[in-house]
């Protein structure tokens, strides 16, 4: 016998009642298909969450089990059975570590490389992104295209040419100044093809219509890249000083090839050239080992925290015109 089909309607009525919608076909309902779609959206998203909850523990072990393992013993580290809690809590391997790394040196190299080279970054970014996105000049779509085609080119293939660079100066030797270990560590890495890229996307999204008002109004460009283009463009301007900074505190290889003495180096650096051992024994004393690696990561990790907001912001905004 074939099943009926038929849509049963009912109105309101004077008093306001609500209507009352029901199409049927056979026994299968409106209601019917609502719950069905309810437990189909509750499913995908429990699934979703026990995967997100799965990689999110993948990426916090690592970070987990360098905790404990600095507040471990070294018997324990090196024991055939693995705690995932230390049985005694060893803080005085954190004691230990303030008293041996010279953590203030290598924080006041790293924070004034820092803060000096991503200034420069900032500078060359916001003009070589506001040429590239409003200015208009022959052949600037092809140099645009040349540099990002360096892009291409990975960063370690740069290393023996800025080296015979910076060494042409006068920056390497062995009677090198801390000025000069500064300067080889800041200036060849004022220039970020990708940084310069991000800030230009951003730009291209700003109405042109602002920037030939300004020019009717008489506005310099170099006004109108000061009061209107850097402000709307903020959020990826902070963004960009962020992993600037991030990046200049995990240098290792460049600052290590350049510098001559561990007092210029960074903290990277030092917490990799850093003797953990036991003078007796010769072996390494893990525990003191991951204790100065906490200690390095953690201003890291706060900075990332307190500003992940504006970096996920700066680079949604700069991603969404090609």
């Amino acid at each position: 016998m074939e099943m009926k089909k038929y849509i049963d309607f009912t109105q309101t009525n004077l008093d306001g009642q609500e209507i009352a919608l029901v199409i049927k076909e056979g026994k299968q309902t409106v209601e019917t298909l609502r719950k069905r779609e309810k437990v189909s959206k509750t499913f995908s998203l429990i699934l979703t969450y026990i995967i997100v909850t799965f990689l999110a523990l993948i990426m916090i072990l690592p970070f987990y089990w360098m905790l404990i393992t600095s507040l471990k013993t070294n018997d324990e580290i090196n024991a055939m059975t693995q705690t995932f809690f230390p049985t005694v809590v060893m803080w005085s391997n954190y004691v230990y570590v303030f008293q041996v790394f010279d953590f203030t040196n290598y924080m006041i190299n790293t924070i004034v490389v820092a803060i000096f080279s991503t200034i420069g970054t900032l500078i060359t970014t916001v003009l070589a992104a506001f040429a590239f996105a409003r200015l208009q000049f022959k052949g600037r779509e092809s140099l645009f295209l040349i540099f990002l085609m360096t892009m291409m080119i990975p960063g370690e293939m740069m290393v023996i040419s800025n080296y015979i660079t910076v060494a042409s100066f006068g920056w390497i030797g062995t009677d090198q100044t801390r000025l000069e270990a500064y300067l080889t560590m800041i200036v060849p890495f004022w220039v970020s093809v990708y940084y310069i890229y991000l800030l230009r996307q951003n730009f291209k999204q700003i109405p042109n219509e602002l920037y030939l008002a300004a020019k009717v109004d008489g506005k310099s460009d170099f006004s109108y890249l000061l009061k209107v283009m850097i402000p709307l463009a903020a959020p990826t301007l902070i963004s960009i000083t962020i992993l600037k900074f991030m990046g200049t505190w995990n240098s290792y290889v460049w600052p290590e090839l350049v510098t001559s003495s561990v007092e210029f180096k960074l903290i990277s650096n030092g917490l990799r050239g850093s003797s953990f051992s036991d003078p007796d024994s010769g072996i390494v004393e893990y525990g003191y080992q991951m204790a100065a690696t906490v200690v390095v990561t953690v201003p890291l990790f706060l900075l990332f925290v307190l500003f992940r907001k504006y970096i996920m912001r700066g680079v949604g905004r700069a991603g969404i015109k090609g």
